[in-house]
């Protein structure tokens, strides 16, 4: 199951572990293919040939709808699937507040711009979390979801080839499978230990000069958030307990309720 949720984090991440954009709040806006009336965000930079997942979530719908059709919305079956998703993969239990509704757009543009990039530095990282309320130690937190999932070789051959952050071995073991240029697809763990446990070694990682992307390493990079991250990495309860309380933060990230927005039927368009 794909681990899917209300915000996304640097892009990069693929297969079990997926971050959907919704950029409107958490309203299945990146569910939406494109029609007649505007262009979505999955072929927004950030996602085109990166996100994935979309047949877990129709399958998921495709049964709700036929138990209790009209009443659960395809955001809170994404919730709940990021959620599940997480604690089958061995991480935290949270709450899952419902009741959200579905967006009747999206919007490419929105998601080009608001996307933080794994280029990005710690600075940038901070404003773009705080723009959605996030703070400070929910970045932190909250990033620990790269213990699970995979990146595209776009995304980390900076980092490989260009930054000093990086333990050398892990470097030159990840230039053999990712060219300068060419074999952008190719995929590389972004927990190189347990890719596919939730745990708490992305931190390790960290502390070892082995994070994947160059926004995961800026976390550990003798800065502000070195203290975080070798506190989460020695206490995986800490992290547990913080990650859980910063998911529920994300998913009340500008939900529709009430009248807004619709129950979809179909989580691909509109009703």
């Amino acid at each position: 199951m794909p681990f899917i949720t209300c915000l996304l984090l640097p892009q990069g991440t693929i297969s079990l572990e997926k971050y959907s954009r919704d950029f409107q709040g958490c309203d299945a806006s990146v569910l939406l293919d494109d029609n007649a009336t505007f262009i979505g965000e999955k072929t927004a930079a950030p996602n085109i040939n990166s996100i994935r997942g979309f047949n877990v979530i129709d399958d998921i719908k495709a049964k709700v709808e036929k138990a209790c059709p009209g009443v659960v919305s395809c955001a809170d079956v994404v919730a709940l699937a990021a959620r599940d998703s997480a604690v089958y993969l061995g991480g935290p239990f949270w709450n899952v507040g419902l009741g959200r509704r579905d967006s009747l757009t999206a919007s490419r543009a929105l998601a080009n711009i608001s996307i933080p990039p794994p280029t990005s530095n710690l600075s940038a990282l901070i404003t773009s979390f705080s723009a959605q309320g996030l703070s400070f130690k929910d970045l932190v937190a909250l990033s620990g979801s790269h213990t699970i999932g995979l990146a595209r070789c776009t995304s980390f051959r900076g980092h490989i080839y260009n930054d000093s952050n990086i333990d050398p071995s892990y470097a030159k073991s990840l230039q053999r499978i990712c060219p300068r240029s060419g074999k952008d697809n190719v995929l590389a763990p972004l927990d190189l230990r347990t890719p596919t446990r939730f745990d708490n070694l992305y931190y390790k990682n960290l502390l070892e000069r082995k994070g994947l992307l160059h926004s995961d390493q800026e976390l550990f990079n003798g800065n502000s958030a070195d203290s975080l991250v070798r506190r989460y990495e020695g206490n995986p309860s800490e992290f547990f307990k913080d990650f859980a309380s910063a998911m529920v933060k994300m998913n009340n990230i500008k939900p529709l309720t009430g009248r807004q927005g619709e129950v979809r039927k179909n989580c691909r368009k509109v009703n």
